[in-house]
């Protein structure tokens, strides 16, 4: 379990990199975030596909509820900001964001772009 919370830390960190938001506030979010998903883990070791999903899921929430969206959608030009958001809902392997407003794929988690 240690490897999957530690491949998801560094796809998150790497996101948060990506977009500029890697602050001391995000990182520890990030920590927070794949302690209690490790202990998650521990207690389900079939949901181990689902950590780094999960993670994701849970720094975007808690960066929403304190700072602002994140990740943002960078493709779309027209109409107003919105956020990307994790798919599978649920986690699961290989989860990547989804642009809100076109369902469009904008990158497996870990490969953000800054633009």
């Amino acid at each position: 379990m240690d490897n999957l919370v530690l491949a998801a830390r560094a796809a998150v960190l790497s996101d948060l990199q990506a977009r500029r938001l890697a602050t001391a506030q995000a990182v520890s979010v990030l920590e927070e975030a794949c302690s209690s998903r490790q202990w998650w883990a521990e207690q389900w070791p079939e949901g181990g596909i689902y950590v780094a999903g999960l993670v994701a899921q849970d720094v975007q929430d808690a960066l929403f509820e304190s700072t602002d969206r994140w990740p943002l959608c960078l493709s779309c030009e027209s109409g107003p900001l919105h956020s990307l958001y994790i798919s599978p809902d649920l986690g699961g392997p290989d989860p990547v964001w989804i642009c809100e407003e076109t369902g469009h794929v904008a990158a497996a988690l870990g490969f953000l772009s800054e633009r």
